[in-house]
Order: structure tokens, then sequence, then C-alpha cells
């Protein structure tokens, strides 16, 4: 029988997968829990659970060491139900609505990722990150952090000590802007449609855009969620380019020249992320199905962080750390200076 184009996951024994998904379903229930006991502390999860998650299994895996029979299950919940997750984001895009704020800012914000993407890049490699390691840094930065980082990781082969250190770095300076973006508002005037464009535009993850411009205002929050979007969808070309750059360089290096399979080219969640964003804005996908699928999604991201973190010595993210952060932050200041020269360039207002 002919092998399929799309292969999906291939799902191994449970009896081998139950001690690592046990495990990583208790790192991530305590990261919820933690989410929960910030929002009644201080009124919202200034750490969110997603993030919590790799920070609580990185420390468990240093205290702990690692446990063989837990490896399957882990390495489960990180690859395949991460790309579960990704394929249920599509549910929840509406795409028109991302064109209602008008063509030119859609190009800008298209423009932004492209030369975000390469600034990062650059930075990254002149701080001294290898060529892998520096694409995730630049991804998350220009695109979405984690989920970005997470798709981009599996077809450039990315190591999972460079996955989880880039992830919890970003996500760690995430936090920051968050807290230190409202700060701009009044020494370069911006108005809140502006603000919410400047937050859109450099916020990592969806709720981090959530709680950074909903506290300003309405508006800001309205124009942020919907720009945020359009970043959001610039992840399926994104993963789609650096598959066939890898695949490109491994015909450079002497690999086989054989045309790759459109597993290979698109990897199935990828697929399954624009067919979903294609039948949510035809309509075919009702609000309460959206509403589920962003839910799975959300439950599997934060499991898939934890089992992450369970793979990762925090010891190992520390030896790099230095370099990740110079990269990050100087991604991330170009990032703000960029949204900040496309404000202006439009003339938003």
């Amino acid at each position: 029988m002919a092998s399929s184009v799309l292969t999906l996951p291939v799902y191994r024994r449970g009896s081998d997968l139950l001690p690592g998904m046990f495990v990583t379903a208790i790192v991530a229930a305590v990261a919820v829990v933690g989410g929960a006991l910030e929002e009644r502390l201080v009124g919202r999860a200034i750490i969110e659970p997603l993030v919590l998650a790799i920070l609580v299994g990185m420390a468990v895996r240093t205290v702990a060491g690692e446990w063989p029979r837990t490896n399957a299950g882990v390495n489960f919940v990180a690859k395949d139900l991460l790309e579960i997750a990704v394929c249920l984001l599509g549910a929840t895009m509406d795409v028109p609505s991302l064109f209602a704020s008008g063509p030119k800012l859609a190009f800008g914000i298209v423009l932004l990722v492209c030369v975000a993407l390469t600034f990062g890049l650059l930075i990254g490699r002149a701080a001294g990150l290898s060529p892998k390691l520096a694409i995730l840094v630049a991804c998350g930065n220009a695109i979405c952090g984690n989920s970005a980082i997470a798709a981009v990781a599996p077809v450039i082969g990315a190591d999972r000590e460079d996955v989880a250190s880039s992830i919890a770095l970003t996500a760690v300076l995430g936090v920051a802007v968050v807290l230190g973006l409202p700060l701009l508002i009044a020494p370069l005037g911006l108005s809140h449609y502006q603000y919410g464009v400047l937050a859109g535009l450099t916020v990592y993850a969806v709720p981090q855009v959530l709680a950074a411009a909903f506290a300003v205002s309405a508006l800001s929050g309205q124009v942020a969620t919907v720009v945020k979007l359009a970043r959001v969808l610039m992840l399926g070309p994104v993963v789609i380019f650096f598959a066939l750059r890898a695949h490109a360089a491994h015909v450079k290096n002497g690999g086989s020249d054989a045309p790759i399979s459109m597993r290979k080219i698109v990897p199935w969640f990828v697929v399954g992320f624009v067919v979903l964003a294609a039948l949510r804005s035809a309509g075919a996908i009702p609000d309460q199905a959206s509403a589920a699928a962003k839910l799975g999604a959300s439950w599997l991201t934060i499991a898939a962080m934890a089992a992450l973190g369970l793979g990762v010595d925090l010891r190992s993210v520390r030896r790099v750390g230095a370099s990740v952060v110079v990269a990050v932050g100087g991604s991330l200041v170009t990032l703000i200076v960029l949204a900040l020269v496309l404000i202006r360039t439009l003339d938003l207002r």
C-alpha cells in the first residue's frame, strides 16, 4: 500500500508513554495552580502558566535528575502533543477580521516580521549563538514567542536544550515587556490606537498581548489583538521557509538531493493549521468549536512546555544563558524600534 504524503504522528504503546505523561501532567498542574494563585494575589498572572510549566519542569529535572522510564512519555508530549496544539490554533483564527485594519497595516506587519527575522538572525550570530539557536530566538521575537520557537524547532532539527533555553529566556523577557511597554506611552506621545499596534507588534504571547494592551484601554486591547493575530498567521510561511532552507543546506552539505516529500516541506501540523484557519474564516467552524479548540491548544501547549522543561537540566541552560540574553534583548529592542518606525511611517493614529 502506498504511503500517504502527509503522515500524522506515530503513537507509541500506552505502557511506554504513561510514566512520562503522568509526571508531565503533574508539572503542568503545578504551573496552572501557580498561575491561578498569581491571579488571586495580584489580579493577573504576571508569569503565565505556560512559562511556569517550563521553569518548574527544568527545576524538577535539575533537582531529581533524569528518569529513563519517563523519557518516552515526555518526548511524546513535547513533540506530538505540541504539534496537535499548533494545529488547533488554526481553528481560532479569523482571517477576514485582520484585513479590517486596512491593507497598509497588513503589509506593514508582514514587512516587519521579515525585517525583524533578518535582524534577529544577524544579532544572534553576532552574539555567538549557533545557527539553529539564532533562528529560534529570531522567530520567537519576530512572530509569537514560544509557539513560533516550538513550531520552527522540529523543521530545523533544533536540540532540546536550544528549544528550552530560547523559550525560557524569551518568555521571561516577555514578562518584562508586558510590565514596561505601557511606560512608553507618555514619553513617545502614543495614542491608545498606536499603543495597541505597538503592543501587537512587539509582545510575544497572545495572553501577554492582552495583559499589556487591555490594561491600558479597550481600544488598545482590540487593536493589539488584531495585529497580534496577523503576526501569528506568519507562522505557517516562516515554518515552510525554514523547512526549505534546511533541506537546501542538507543537499549542499552532501545529503541526498532527491525531492523531499510534502510532509518534510510542510509538517502535517502546519497544513492542519492552514486548513482549520480557512474553515474558521469561511464560517464552517462555529464559535463554540473555536473556543474549545483554543482551550485545548492552551492546555496541550502548557503540557508540552512542562515536557520540554523536564527534558533539560537547568545547568545546561545557564551555560548558554548569557549569549541568549544578549540575542533576545538585542532582537527585542530592534523589534520595538522597527514597530515605532512603522507606526510613524504609516501615520497610524
